[in-house]
């Protein structure tokens, strides 16, 4: 379980100004060559967190005056930061504001950093990956270090399995850890690091519920490997997850870790405890459970069938007590929302999944990323 998710949430915010132009979309990594390699090796010695830099100014929403533009990709609502993205995965805050975000698109394997009316850049691609079904790009990181080493990770499915894959500066691609089992759907999964020799990882169940109470198989399971390493040992920390895994740390020091899936067991929300997971909220609907986020005194848990957002009181230390939630109906203002991702503590960006959601009523500018403050009792409708 993450020491400091909060220490290593600032670190990540600092990536913004470093981000370069020779991470570009024309990597040529072939995943069987790379399989291929006895020793996977390391890109850079093993990181400190000791000196975070210093965050870069947000960027104004219009930098250059006058009227905002207009077009099909422009969302009128001024909480949008990214519009015309393709079907969305992880995301994460590009600045201490949330005016800028890095978003990944699941079925064309790129890394997008985008601000309101700005231009979008894609700052890195993962090549050969399997998007049929809900595979593909399924969650990043940036390494704690991104400052120093330009180091992304990924969770991504190719022909054969879900995998751990790092990202050099020049675009090439190593795998991290291989034969992470996939199916047909239940691929998506969830990755975060608690430090730098620490990244937790959260595997669907790959369509197999029995699969994931198999001690023997990685799918289903939440658990950590040491990403520096050749050939990571993953150390099992819950088991039993089903589909659409999502991880959200606590955004403070209390060292909490918290996670939504949706399987057999049912669209839950639960505490990933030293023996396993405590389950704090089980739908009895089955919105559709598909992203969460935690903020100082909340957890947002988005339902992407449903299209509502739903707000708990995040509970104290000891306790597993998150109250009725706030359930908010996002149909007329963003549809279907999958990932979720914090920053600062009381507020979050959201991505929309309503090209790849039946029902969705898609706009021009779907997908987008946008910026929200949960509230109980907000009025969506």
């Amino acid at each position: 379980m993450p020491s400091h998710p909060g220490t290593t949430r600032r670190a990540l915010l600092a990536v913004t100004s470093a981000i370069t132009a020779t991470l570009m979309a024309t990597s040529c990594a072939n995943f069987s060559e790379t399989d291929q390699a006895a020793d996977q090796g390391t890109f850079t010695n093993v990181p400190t967190m000791e000196r975070a830099p210093q965050l870069p100014p947000a960027p104004p929403e219009n930098p250059d005056g006058g009227p905002p533009p207009t077009g099909p990709c422009i969302d009128p609502n001024p909480a949008v930061i990214a519009t015309c993205l393709e079907s969305t995965s992880g995301l994460r805050p590009g600045d201490a504001q949330g005016r800028t975000t890095y978003v990944a698109e699941r079925t064309t394997g790129k890394i997008i950093l985008s601000k309101r009316y700005g231009p979008q850049r894609v700052v890195a691609t993962v090549p050969d990956i399997d998007a049929s079904g809900d595979g593909g790009l399924i969650d990043f990181e940036m390494s704690p270090t991104y400052m120093q080493d330009q180091m992304i990770y990924a969770l991504v499915t190719t022909g054969s399995d879900n995998r751990i894959v790092r990202i050099a500066p020049t675009g090439s691609v190593k795998p991290v850890l291989t034969g992470i089992p996939k199916g047909p759907t239940g691929n998506l999964g969830s990755i975060s690091f608690a430090s730098p020799t620490e990244l937790i990882v959260a595997t669907g169940d790959a369509d197999n519920p029995g699969a994931a109470t198999n001690p023997a198989s990685l799918a289903g399971k939440i658990f950590s490997i040491d990403p520096n390493q050749s050939q990571p040992k993953p150390d099992i920390r819950a088991s039993g997850l089903g589909s659409n895994v999502a991880l959200c740390p606590s955004s403070g020091a209390d060292g909490q870790l918290f996670v939504a899936d949706s399987g057999s067991a049912g669209d839950r929300l639960s505490l990933v405890g030293p023996k396993g997971l405590q389950t704090l909220w089980t739908f009895a609907n089955r919105p559709g459970v598909s992203g969460c986020a935690v903020g100082d005194n909340w957890i947002a848990v988005s339902a992407a069938k449903s299209r509502t957002m739903n707000i708990f009181i995040k509970p104290t230390a000891g306790s597993t007590s998150v109250g009725q939630p706030d359930t908010q109906d996002y149909t007329k203002t963003y549809g279907a929302v999958g990932r979720l991702t914090t920053f600062g503590g009381a507020a979050m960006q959201l991505a929309t999944v309503n090209k790849t959601t039946p029902g969705s009523n898609v706009k021009s500018f779907d997908d987008r990323v946008a910026v929200e403050s949960p509230k109980a009792g907000e009025d969506r409708t």
